[in-house]
């Protein structure tokens, strides 16, 4: 986990923040399934989702970090949910 956050943190994160905006939060597990690192992202819509995706996919140093990190991911998963009110 220290290796994939230090590569996320330095190669990630200033595409992300310059294709996807800021970040609501970033969590790693402690109970259940260990090693998962969450990073949550609020979007306007699903389109908006897609177009900022599109931008992050399409940026010149966004290979890098996938070579960089991609021995360190065993598993992803990508959620959309949606925010209710009670």
């Amino acid at each position: 986990m220290p290796e994939f956050l230090e590569v996320f943190r330095t190669m990630a994160m200033p595409i992300l923040r310059e294709t996807l905006g800021n970040p609501l939060g970033f969590y790693v597990s402690q109970v259940g399934p260990l090693n998962q690192f969450i990073h949550l992202w609020a979007y306007a819509s699903l389109a908006d989702y897609e177009a900022r995706s599109l931008r992050r996919d399409a940026h010149p140093g966004f290979p890098a970090y996938l070579q960089a990190s991609e021995h360190l991911i065993l598993a992803q998963e990508t959620r959309l949910i949606r925010r209710v009110d009670l």
